[in-house]
């Protein structure tokens, strides 16, 4: 069995974070493996309080991991400071995974700031240039570049930036403009747009934390990096499209669609409404 290792923070309502993470692994047929970065008190509505956990510990659990078990590629999420970015990149820099993929968890659905200002910089100069792929949305990758991107040309240079920065390849997320969520893959050479269909639900608590995860496990499992981006689109996709209406806020997503569609439960729960 191929294995996947999340670096991320904890979502003690299971809809995002290093629990949305594992579920997607699991999904997908691949071993997932955690480091827990933070712990996070939140639900579907908001994100009551954050703990970053002491860097030795972060320490000791990417070593006891990298020293005993095969990590086929890692999924970097939430990090928290400065202290823990250089730390994760200091250790990633140590035992050298092959695939590194980074999504750049800055804020939660709710507003909550889930990456201190001073770590911004860390991530931008430590990080960057050691992942894979980055999976930033617009607000993130806006941060990450200065620049405001208002429309497709603006994504296209976005792209461009964060290469300049030291990604090798980036996945923007169109999401956050009007009309369709397309979003543009860059491989440090070309283009690729990833065309989608906007579904209209509230419940979409974890949905990059589910799209980058899921790219991971097929990475993972062999996939070339453009086969994994879309496979990853689409699961992310039918994902939001049996999102469970759970919690008086952002609901999660439905990780395990595939085995309850195959068991015939997500039909039968269209016609009670509960889905």
């Amino acid at each position: 069995m191929k294995t996947a290792l999340t670096i991320a923070g904890s979502d003690s309502g299971g809809g995002a974070g290093v629990q949305a993470d594992l579920k997607a692994f699991s999904a997908l047929g691949v071993y997932g493996m955690s480091v827990i970065t933070a712990v996070t008190a939140q639900n579907t509505v908001e994100v009551r309080s954050v703990q970053m956990l002491d860097i030795s510990i972060i320490r000791d659990q990417i070593a006891a991991i990298f020293e005993d078990l095969p990590v086929d590629a890692v999924k970097i999420g939430m990090l928290g400071s400065a202290e823990i970015v250089k730390t994760v990149a200091e250790e990633l820099n140590k035992y050298k995974p092959k695939q590194i993929i980074l999504d750049p968890v800055m804020v939660s659905k709710g507003g909550h700031h889930l990456l201190l200002t001073d770590a911004i910089q860390s991530l931008k100069e430590k990080l960057l240039p050691v992942v894979t792929l980055v999976t930033p949305n617009i607000p993130e990758a806006e941060c990450l570049t200065n620049t405001k991107i208002e429309n497709i040309e603006d994504m296209y240079q976005a792209c461009r930036n964060l290469k300049e920065l030291g990604a090798k390849s980036v996945l923007l997320k169109g999401g956050h403009l009007e009309g369709d969520p397309n979003d543009l893959f860059f491989d440090g050479m070309q283009f690729t747009w990833l065309k989608g269909k906007r579904i209209h639900t509230k419940n979409v608590h974890g949905t990059g934390c589910t799209l980058s995860s899921a790219i991971t496990a097929y990475i993972a499992k062999g996939y070339s990096l453009q086969e994994a981006v879309k496979a990853g689109k689409f699961y992310i996709t039918k994902a939001i499209q049996y999102s469970i209406n759970i919690g008086s806020g952002h609901g999660p997503t439905h990780h395990f669609f595939d085995i309850y569609e195959k068991a015939g439960l997500l039909e039968r729960k269209e016609k009670k409404g509960e889905l």
